[in-house]
């Protein structure tokens, strides 16, 4: 039986091709998506489908024997439940008209699609909120580390202005004392020059006087 067969089977319960047509799509469609989300999907007395993760390995090509290495990888798996084993074994007999007799799904397990859609619509809304709070962290880091660079830039450029500023006034208080040091030395300089003028023409009126007494001298 293929799903074509499987929706003519059941149109007549379900009022026609059209709506036998969209509930097994929608029963298949939950199953799918709760498993690969890996929920266990449990329908008591009919079976369970669920996610099964197999470990990497190694494995035989059956054409050529080459040992093959195999990935990791995840496979669905469906189990029987025992009601649905004892019909199939013949432990138990298949009733000749009407449904087969499924006993009700303890809490907790799946008995339709209504349970997997609100299932599935819990976690979008825990992942929804889970980026959100991903993305709120992202711009509070992002805000902070711009506010530190605003920061760090900011001493930067005062302790540049600073030293800028102890640097000038360094060279003003060196050329100033310099200033006062030529000033100085200028001054104690100026008197000895002075004095030293003034001793020059005293010596030349002296030896001017010594060789007036030597002509007087030699003339007598």
């Amino acid at each position: 039986m293929n799903k074509a067969q499987l929706v003519e089977a059941i149109a007549d319960k379900l009022g026609g091709r059209q709506n036998a047509a969209e509930a097994v799509d929608a029963v298949l469609d939950a199953i799918v998506r709760a498993v690969v989300s890996g929920d266990r999907v449990s329908v008591t007395g009919f079976g369970s489908f669920e996610k099964v993760d197999r470990p990497a390995r190694y494995a035989r090509n059956p054409q050529t024997g080459e040992r093959v290495r195999v990935k990791k990888t995840s496979v669905p798996r469906f189990r029987a439940g025992q009601g649905f084993k004892d019909l199939v074994s013949g432990s138990k007999k298949l009733p000749k008209g009407g449904e087969v007799s499924v006993k009700k799904a303890p809490k907790g397990s799946l008995t339709g699609g209504a349970a997997i859609k609100k299932a599935a619509a819990k976690k979008a809304t825990a992942k929804k909120a889970a980026a959100k709070k991903t993305t709120a962290a992202k711009k509070a880091a992002a805000k902070k580390t711009t506010a530190a660079k605003k920061a760090a830039a900011k001493k930067t450029t005062a302790a540049k202005k600073t030293a800028a500023k102890k640097t000038t006034a360094a060279k003003k208080t060196a050329a100033k004392k310099t200033t006062a040091a030529k000033k100085a030395t200028a001054k104690k300089t100026a008197p000895a020059k002075k004095a030293a003028a003034k001793k020059a023409p005293a010596k030349k009126a002296t030896a001017r006087k010594t060789t007036a007494k030597k002509t007087t001298a030699r003339k007598r």
